[in-house]
């Protein structure tokens, strides 16, 4: 998985093209509510500021829908660009054109210019070939720094690398090294953590990890699907009837394995879907008329003590509706245990994140991944275009 990366780019005179991720969440009145992927950045940008280079960064902001959107504008980001890089950022009002070749081409060495939406653009997300030439005249060689959209076959993604040098920024590289780390020869024991709402959305990580792992924990709406497959009562709870037999066959797999497959041996239940609802403890069983919307807190003891001892872990989704005060211990228990067990850890999913970050955790575990869906898709084990299009190390 890993590939050639910005060191190994001369870039001194040169134009750069670098694919940012600077999908940050923007207010009505275009200020920036999140400007952490901003900031991810800057070690790339700087890297080739400082090396005599002149940084282009193209991003995607929201879904546009293929066509200017005023409220998708990247003009904000330059702005606070500008101001984290301490200098002016050149702001092109299209990704591609007169007006971005014109100012790409006038760009000094140490410049730095950010062309608008690429999204404001349907070719964009056909990964259209074309339209990723048109892009790569923008440059004499390409770096790809933006993680959160690796999983994409857009054109700013897979279509420029063909047709330019190009290397991993030191974003894309620390994600790549990281989960490298896990997929490949972890130290053991190896422990994985997966939650979040729906057996659907993390069947192919569970396939995927069953086979490498030596312990899995599996809580948030995902579990009452799979204590239902072994004939436990979820009363209200988040069910997916038409994933039961599925959660039998990785409970099956499991058992061949002989893999400790740890599921919720309690629960926090609320008698309705809200934040005020009323709540109460139950034990294996949930009563109908009740719903399981976090761990017990006998689960969240056997939980926190199968991540002790542990030198890999990988946690990838919430134990419960963690938003929620009355809902949030299970989450924070798995995310301390995380945090202190000393291993090799890490974290992705904007949830587990945002968990991570709520609880003052994020600087106490290896490594916090910048992309959700990509981070996902890579633990189920696929292949992705951004990483994949790029040359090997």
């Amino acid at each position: 998985m890993r590939r050639r990366t910005l060191d190994a780019l001369e870039v001194r005179g040169k134009r750069v093209l670098v694919r940012v991720d600077f999908n940050v969440p923007l207010a009505d009145d275009g200020s920036i509510g999140d400007d952490t992927r901003i900031r991810e950045s800057l070690p790339t940008i700087r890297s080739i500021l400082e090396r005599g280079g002149r940084a282009i960064l193209m991003s995607h902001l929201g879904r546009p829908k293929g066509k200017p959107d005023p409220k998708a504008s990247l003009r904000p980001v330059a702005a606070r660009l500008a101001e984290l890089l301490g200098g002016p950022v050149a702001f092109a009002t299209d990704c591609v054109g007169p007006e971005a070749e014109k100012l790409a081409n006038a760009l000094p060495p140490g410049g730095v210019l950010l062309l608008e939406n690429l999204r404001f653009h349907a070719s964009e997300e056909k990964g259209d070939a074309e339209f990723a030439a048109r892009l790569a005249r923008l440059g004499d060689c390409f770096v790809n720094d933006a993680f959160g959209a690796a999983h994409r076959p857009h054109a700013s993604v897979s279509g420029i690398p063909p047709l330019l040098p190009s290397a991993a920024g030191y974003l894309l590289a620390k994600e790549i090294d990281a989960f490298a780390r896990v997929l490949g020869d972890p130290a053991r024991p190896f422990v994985a953590v997966v939650g979040g709402a729906k057996v659907s959305d993390k069947i192919g990580v569970l396939e995927n990890l069953i086979a490498r792992v030596d312990r899995m924990l599996v809580g948030g709406g995902m579990a009452y699907t799979f204590l239902a497959a072994k004939g436990f009562g979820v009363g209200d709870s988040l069910l997916e009837k038409d994933r039961i037999e599925t959660a039998k066959k990785v409970l099956a797999a499991a058992d061949q394995r002989n893999l400790p497959f740890y599921l919720p041996s309690d629960h926090v239940c609320a008698d309705r879907f809200a934040a005020d609802a009323a709540s109460r403890v139950a034990g294996r069983e949930i009563p109908v008329g009740w719903r399981g919307l976090d761990l017990g807190p006998e689960s969240r003891i056997a939980f926190a003590s199968a991540l002790k001892g542990a030198k890999t872990v990988v946690w990838n989704g919430p134990m419960g509706v963690f938003e929620w005060p009355a809902f949030r211990a299970g989450t924070e228990a798995v995310a301390r245990a995380v945090a202190e067990c000393g291993a090799y850890t890490v974290v992705g999913g904007g949830d587990s994140v945002a968990a991570l970050h709520s609880l003052g955790l994020a600087g106490k575990v290896s490594h916090v991944s910048t992309g959700g869906g990509a981070s996902l898709e890579l633990l189920e084990g696929k292949e992705l275009p951004g990483i994949s299009s790029l040359p090997a190390a």
